[in-house]
């Protein structure tokens, strides 16, 4: 019910650390209007970002942090660059969250708060990761980890420890944290609230030029916009399929070699036989030989056992080995000892005493080695084939170690190199939105994290193939030449001086209906047609239940307005904009006893308590005093940018 109450309180508290095994309390502060007035104190000197209480911030720092958001961010969207991180605000994010975690680890220094090593350990031996066979801490283990990771046991450490302090200081801040019930009610009651209005679209392409810009606009607009012309990163990649061609008749068994896999699985060629039962397993073997003998004297074993408030199962197709295997030997040797129709003598296993009645005996003849060839031949060749394709990966691994390209590797193999063209780190062709030969759906997330001309070798789902590949061409992401983007520059163009002159068309229609005239009307009035409004009639109850469906936003925005007014809203996209005029607002009673209120009361106290956080980190960054260095981070920025 209460999914878009929920949507009015998100919090923003998170850490900002980057790792997502360790499980932090949430703390992101708001933004401190802290910034650079001119040569001030300790952040003077170039190779600092920020200065923390007594903690220096560098300019290496900023950039790690940033290159470490940019990687996460990659994991949702694998073409994500570096150009586009920045123009979004990922560099602020970066540098806030570095003065974050640094005005915490001062605050709570000095307040006596501690995150000692014995603790750090504990804490760093209960991330999954890091464990060994045996589920406990395994030393090689945790190396490797932190090499996947890109860091040094003292980077985690210092994280581990951050997080540690962020708990001791923040949970304790918010922690059962209570409203008010007149805040509660007020909320709850909230949700009985149905608004009726009209919803204006103005889309953009209605106001779009319809003829091209001039040079000189369109190179204006070029370069306002570089950042939207960015070429993400693409790489080429050389590879060479390998299979059990590649091994010749290696694969084949010899002559000796199947007859010696004969004489080592002689009972499975050896005559045989296959029983079916009908079986009942009791507590005790008096009540099993009780079973026994009125089977015997004339009565099914399925009434008997009925008789008892048992059940019996039915067993098909059994051999000595499988009866074996799901009861005990005993039950086995009584299982075929017995003839056809008769009641086996009761035996004994794990589960009881188990006594059946033989429906069928299927005698299987043995069968020689010349019958037996065929299958033995296909089972040898299937083993050969898959330690000779294993053998041949290592042995392709140690020439890679050697110093041996691609091309080297498939001459001296017979094999045939491909090249794809120019691939996004997604798996797509760069330009055309085809994908990459399925052959190499697992192969492209790897190739995009190697250095140019360096073979590796992997397994192809299936285990019947490897690839060998190299990444033969990598060309960074950067700006498209206007040249090779026309089309696209001018169709944003438009699209943007479209949205441009819709905004302006929106503000007269929002004018004209505060000033009294119907929408519809106002509508009417502009220059271009213009889709008629929709009346809309909705209470918050009724968006809750579109449960994690995104509401609308003009929808959203009739609830966040006064009775009788209008206002515009932005299309996402630059799509256009909305006009929504709030016609009525009812409010329906609210029981004294409605769930809504229990539930608003758990949620706004959660939101309180985060409210709380919050404060508290605020309070943390002006108390140990914050002072950041602007030319510092512009130095990081065209640092990371490459343009230094």
């Amino acid at each position: 019910m209460l999914n878009f109450f929920r949507s009015f309180f998100k919090t923003k508290i998170g850490l900002g650390l980057v790792l997502a095994f360790l499980v932090l309390i949430g703390f992101a502060f708001a933004s401190a209007d802290v910034s650079s007035t001119g040569a001030f104190g300790g952040v003077a000197g170039g190779n600092r970002v920020a200065v923390v209480g007594d903690q220096k911030i560098g300019t290496a720092d900023l950039a790690r942090a940033a290159t470490d958001e940019l990687e996460s961010a990659r994991q949702e969207n694998p073409t994500a660059t570096m150009q586009t991180f920045l123009a979004e605000g990922g560099l602020a994010r970066a540098l806030d969250g570095l003065i974050n975690r640094s005005a915490l680890v001062e605050w709570a220094r000095e307040h006596g708060l501690r995150a000692g090593e014995n603790l750090v350990n504990s804490e760093i031996r209960t991330i999954p990761a890091v464990a060994g066979p045996t589920g406990a801490f395994d030393e090689q283990t945790y190396r490797a980890f932190l090499a996947r990771q890109n860091l040094t046991d003292a980077r985690l450490r210092e994280l581990v420890g951050a997080s540690l302090l962020a708990q001791q200081a923040l949970i304790p801040a918010g922690f059962g944290a209570t409203i008010p019930q007149s805040i509660a009610r007020t909320y709850a009651r909230s949700f009985k609230e149905r608004r009726t209005g009209q919803i204006a679209t103005i889309p953009a392409d209605a106001f779009a030029p319809r003829g091209d810009p001039t040079a000189a606009q369109l190179q204006a607009f070029y370069n306002e916009n570089r950042a939207r012309f960015v070429r993400p990163e693409r790489r080429v990649i050389q590879y060479a399929v390998f299979d059990a061609a590649a091994l010749g008749d290696a694969v084949n068994p010899t002559d000796a070699e199947i007859a010696a896999a004969y004489r080592q699985n002689a009972g499975d060629y050896a005559a045989s036989e296959e029983r079916s039962f009908t079986q009942l397993i009791v507590p005790t073997q008096a009540a099993a030989q009780s079973i026994a003998e009125r089977v015997r004297g004339g009565q099914s074993l399925a009434a008997a056992a009925q008789g008892g408030g048992l059940r019996t199962t039915q067993l098909d197709g059994q051999s000595k080995a499988e009866i074996r295997a799901q009861a005990s030997n005993a039950v086995a040797d009584a299982y075929f000892s017995a003839a056809q129709g008769a009641v086996t003598a009761p035996a004994r296993s794990s589960l009881g005493w188990h006594i059946a009645q033989v429906r069928s005996v299927e005698r299987i003849a043995g069968r020689s080695l010349d019958q037996a060839r065929g299958e033995i031949a296909d089972r040898l060749r299937e083993q050969k084939r898959v330690r000779l394709l294993s053998d041949l990966a290592i042995d392709l691994e140690d020439q890679i170690s050697d110093g041996a390209n691609l091309n080297e590797l498939a001459r001296d193999r017979g094999l045939q190199v491909q090249q794809t063209p120019a691939l996004l780190a997604n798996g797509q062709v760069y330009g055309s939105g085809e994908n990459a030969p399925e052959t190499l759906a697992q192969i492209v997330p790897v190739a995009f994290q190697m250095e140019e001309g360096e073979p590796e070798i992997g397994a192809l789902p299936g285990g019947g193939e490897y690839v060998v590949y190299q990444v033969a061409d990598i060309a960074p992401a950067a700006t498209a030449p206007l040249a090779e983007v026309r089309d696209r520059a001018i169709a944003l163009w438009r699209q943007t001086n479209g949205a441009q002159e819709a905004r302006k068309a929106a503000e007269r229609i929002v004018q004209k209906v505060a000033n009294g005239t119907p929408l519809a009307q106002a509508l009417a009035a502009e220059n271009v047609p213009l889709p008629r409004p929709e009346t809309v009639s909705v209470s918050r109850e009724e968006l809750a239940r579109l449960g994690g469906q995104r509401v609308p936003a003009p929808l959203a925005l009739l609830f966040g307005m006064a009775q009788g007014s209008v206002k515009k809203l932005e299309a996402p996209q630059n799509a256009g904009w909305f006009v929504v005029d709030l016609d009525k607002v009812v409010l329906d009673t609210l029981a004294a006893d409605d769930p809504l209120i229990a539930q608003a009361n758990g949620q706004l106290g959660q939101a309180w308590g985060n409210e709380y956080g919050e404060q508290l980190g605020k309070a943390m960054r002006q108390e140990v005093g914050v002072e950041t260095n602007a030319d510092g981070v512009q130095a990081v920025r065209r640092q990371l940018l490459g343009e230094n």
